[in-house]
């Protein structure tokens, strides 16, 4: 068994002298479904057409079952299904057409075709064409998954999915880990991430800024502390709290505390007064998010 499925070292990509991504080192481990976040012009896709050979990287070496990824990469893609984020088809064919087709560059049909058809609510039997933006999605979903890969390396996947399908798509990925298959999730929905990913890796301007376990990633976060006393609360208290990014008061009792880090000190010293409620709110992923991306403008890298 492969001791990883996917590995980059220093994996680099201009396009002349525009920055795709630079310098990403990574690794993602059998059975893991690994998150890889970042907006639109990070250079999530560039990552994951390098990763297929779809681009020759500038610089660094990409490795798909312990395998460096080459030009002549056709043993290891039959391992692999792939959704890509701007999903493409003949529009004059149907989708039975287009599943047979995709079967037969493969060598043969794909064993889960009907059963996904089914749980999607897919109709093969319509021209491409007039099919809507969910649908075509579906479509893509089917393609990657019928043929039951090792690896599934998903760009926004539930794009244009209502969020029964998304559930849908969802459940049929833990079924699949559970099985025994990775998934590598590029996405900019960070509530799916945070529901589904083991651990993730944050890119921004093509360099990954963070990677760790999202349980890991969510402790450090900002917590927000809100506390009621049984009494007024003195100035001076407010002013002597240690350990708080920000503080604001609610009322004579209430106060609102930011906490970024040691927490359990941080409240022994809230807890000083008498209190009559209190409650802490974790973080989302999305708010960590933004902790590494702040307000600043999205730049006009690829993506």
């Amino acid at each position: 068994m492969s001791s990883t499925v996917i590995r980059c070292d220093g994996l680099t990509k201009y396009y002349g002298k525009s920055r795709g991504i630079e310098e990403l080192t990574f690794e993602v481990r059998p059975g893991q479904v690994y998150g890889f976040l970042g907006p639109n012009g990070a250079g999530k896709t560039t990552t994951i057409r390098c990763l297929l050979s779809m681009l020759r990287p500038t610089g660094g070496r990409a490795f798909l079952f312990d395998e460096e990824v080459g030009v002549d990469g056709r043993e290891l893609r039959r391992r692999i299904g792939y959704v890509p984020g701007d999903v493409s088809f003949f529009a004059k064919q149907t989708g039975r057409w287009t599943l047979d087709y995709i079967a037969g560059l493969r060598g043969g049909p794909g064993p889960a075709e009907a059963e996904l058809c089914e749980r999607l609510e897919f109709d093969p039997s319509r021209r491409v064409r007039e099919l809507s933006k969910g649908n075509k999605q579906k479509l893509a979903l089917v393609i990657a998954l019928m043929h039951e890969p090792e690896l599934l390396m998903l760009d926004e996947p539930t794009s244009g999915l209502d969020p029964l399908n998304q559930q849908m798509v969802f459940d049929i990925l833990e079924e699949r880990v559970a099985e025994g298959a990775t998934v590598f999730l590029s996405s900019h929905i960070l509530p799916e991430v945070e529901r589904v990913c083991e651990r993730v890796a944050i890119i921004r301007d093509g360099a990954v800024v963070a990677e760790e376990s999202v349980e890991a990633l969510l402790s450090k976060a900002i917590r927000t502390v809100h506390v009621t006393y049984a009494e007024p609360v003195p100035d001076e208290f407010v002013a002597g709290l240690a350990g708080v990014a920000s503080v604001e008061r609610f009322g004579d009792n209430g106060l609102r505390a930011s906490v970024t880090e040691n927490i359990g000190g941080t409240l022994l010293g809230i807890l000083e007064l008498p209190v009559a409620d209190i409650t802490v709110e974790h973080a989302s992923l999305e708010e960590v998010f933004l902790q590494y991306y702040g307000h600043a403008e999205e730049g006009g890298g690829q993506r």
